[in-house]
């Protein structure tokens, strides 16, 4: 195994396996990944800064095994701050040492993993070390064959106009795979609100358009529709952070998109980046994901 010790921001760092191809079919280097995390890391440390980072790690590459990790590695550096939460499923097997991935080095860390995504809660760490209460509301829509991302367009278009008249503010971005996810940046006092919320806007698309949208998780009620996945609000899950790369045949991203693009969506590929392309347009257009650090308004009722 070939190591090289490098210094990140003052933090020491051992390196390993920097030629082993992580993506097959594209030759995308463990070398490429920790760049490009380098490299996007002023626009996405933002927005996982002080959250529990969950860690989906392929260590053989994307054709290999893959496993989600949520206890750091006992080999991990002294520096990297880490949060311990008692698990959310209440499964017996006691708290987990969440990474917090805040700065540079600990984003090269993981990178170094093989933690090609990395998935992130809706709440941040409180001062205590506990969770906080939601500040973000996301909508993922998820396109059941054949429905594309296109039609979750159509969909993100009108969840656009309601949450507008709650005065929310929601954000696209691609989720890398097959979907796209709106976040509005929002206040509440109570845990279980933001999911509560996002259950009664998807059951009320799912009326409207019974044709297009489903909000029940029944995989055969599917086919065809887009499904409002609600449930991400659920404090107990976390959904692929902005800017994350995915482990599909090639490093796409989840990628930050502009309302136009939403807009003039007609076919799958339009929609589609890869880890050079959201290099690009992150110097071209800086972070499009940047209203989502906003303070929200008050969650409705």
């Amino acid at each position: 195994m070939t190591r090289v010790v490098v210094s990140v921001e003052g933090q020491r760092l051992q390196l390993s396996n920097l030629d082993k191809v992580l993506y097959p079919e594209t030759g995308f280097t463990k070398r490429d990944v920790i760049d490009y995390y380098r490299q996007v890391a002023p626009v996405m440390l933002p927005h996982i800064t002080g959250r529990a980072t969950t860690l989906r790690r392929f260590p053989d590459g994307v054709a290999g095994q893959s496993f989600y990790e949520k206890n750091v590695a006992r080999h991990a550096p002294d520096w990297l701050r880490t949060a311990r939460l008692a698990n959310s499923h209440d499964d017996g097997t006691g708290p987990n040492d969440y990474p917090v991935l805040d700065d540079l080095p600990s984003l090269v860390w993981a990178a170094n993993l093989a933690a090609l995504e990395l998935h992130v809660p809706q709440w941040m760490v409180t001062a205590e070390g506990g969770r906080g209460t939601p500040d973000r509301l996301v909508f993922d829509l998820d396109p059941g064959a054949p429905a594309t991302i296109v039609e979750c367009c159509r969909v993100a278009e009108r969840l656009r106009e309601v949450l507008g008249d709650d005065g929310l503010t929601p954000v696209p971005k691609t989720s890398g795979s097959k979907g796209l996810q709106l976040y509005c940046p929002v206040r509440t006092e109570h845990p279980g609100q933001t999911s509560a919320y996002a259950k009664a806007v998807a059951e009320r698309l799912a009326a409207e358009q019974p044709g297009l949208v489903v909000a029940t998780m029944t995989r055969s009620a599917r086919t065809g529709k887009v499904l409002i996945d609600w449930s991400q609000n659920n404090r107990a899950k976390t959904t692929v952070a902005p800017y994350s790369l995915r482990a599909r045949e090639a490093p796409t991203v989840s990628t930050p998109v502009t309302w136009d693009e939403v807009a003039g969506c007609r076919s799958a590929a339009e929609l589609r980046f890869d880890a050079h392309q959201v290099l690009d347009r992150v110097d071209a257009h800086s972070d499009l994901f940047a209203g989502v650090l906003a303070e929200g308004p008050p969650l409705p009722g």
